[in-house]
C-alpha cells in the first residue's frame, strides 16, 4: 500500500517549524500569502534551512497577478532558481502559462532543466488553464515531477470529480496533489477518491501561520 505524504505551504519560519513538528513530510516555502505565494527571500530560506530538515520546495514566482512573464521576469525566475539550488533547495514550485492560458512549454521546460536533478511541482496556475486534459500531457512533457490542483474549482472538494479524472488519465506518470481548502475534516474524502499519495495544505486557520493540531489531524488521516 502506498504511503501517503503531507506538504505544507508556509509564508514563515514559524509555520515551518510547526510543519516539522506535526510530522509533514515537506514544505513550501513562499511569501505574500496574500497573493497566493511568490518568491521568498533567499536569506529567509537560508534561515530556514538552518532550522529544519525536512525537504524544502521554493516558490520561483516574481510577483502576484497572472502567470505570463516578461523577459526580465523569467531571467528573474531563472536566476533565483540558481540561488536557491545553491543554497540547498529540495525542489521548486512554478507555472508559467502562455497570453491564451495554455502551458508555456518552452519556458516552463527551461526552468525544469535548470532546476534538475531536483523535482518540479507545477502549481495553481493549472487552475487558470482551459483544457487541463490537455496541459497534463505538456506537463508531463516538460518533466515536472507534480501538479497542485484544485481541479479547476474554488477548492480541492469542490473540484473532486475533476482531481479524480486527471489522476486517472496521469497514471502515475505525474503526481496530481490535490490543494485548495485541504483540511483535516476533508482530507480522507480526498484520500479515498483520488489516486494519489501527497496531498498539500497551509493548515492556516486563522492568520498566517499553521496551525499545530491542523497539522498534526491532517497527519494523522493520512496514515
Amino acid at each position: 500500500m502506498q504511503k501517503n505524504h503531507l506538504e505544507i505551504a508556509c509564508f514563515n519560519l514559524e509555520s515551518a517549524i510547526i510543519a516539522q513538528q506535526a510530522s509533514a513530510n515537506r514544505i513550501e516555502f513562499c511569501a505574500d500569502m496574500n497573493v497566493g505565494g511568490v518568491t521568498p527571500k533567499l536569506a529567509d530560506f537560508i534561515l530556514l534551512k538552518s532550522k529544519i530538515h525536512i525537504p524544502i520546495f521554493v516558490m520561483i514566482r516574481p510577483r502576484g497577478g497572472n502567470f505570463i512573464y516578461s523577459n526580465e521576469e523569467f531571467e528573474q525566475m531563472k536566476n533565483d532558481i540558481l540561488e536557491f539550488k545553491n543554497a540547498g533547495a529540495d525542489g521548486f514550485v512554478f507555472g508559467i502559462l502562455t497570453e491564451n492560458k495554455e502551458v508555456n512549454f518552452i519556458q516552463n521546460k527551461e526552468l525544469v532543466q535548470l532546476a534538475n536533478p531536483l523535482p518540479c511541482t507545477f502549481h495553481r496556475a493549472f487552475d487558470e488553464m482551459n483544457n487541463q486534459m490537455d496541459a497534463l500531457d505538456k506537463i508531463i512533457e516538460c518533466g515536472f515531477s507534480t501538479i497542485l490542483t484544485s481541479g479547476n474549482a474554488n477548492n480541492a472538494m469542490e473540484g473532486l470529480s475533476s482531481l479524480k479524472a486527471l489522476a486517472s488519465k496521469a497514471n502515475n506518470k505525474i503526481c496530481i496533489m490535490p490543494g485548495g481548502g485541504v483540511r483535516a475534516n476533508n482530507i480522507e474524502m480526498l484520500k479515498e477518491n483520488i489516486n494519489t499519495n501527497w496531498f498539500h495544505s497551509s493548515a492556516v486557520l486563522k492568520n498566517e501561520t499553521a496551525n499545530l493540531d491542523e497539522v498534526f489531524m491532517l497527519k494523522s488521516k493520512l496514515v
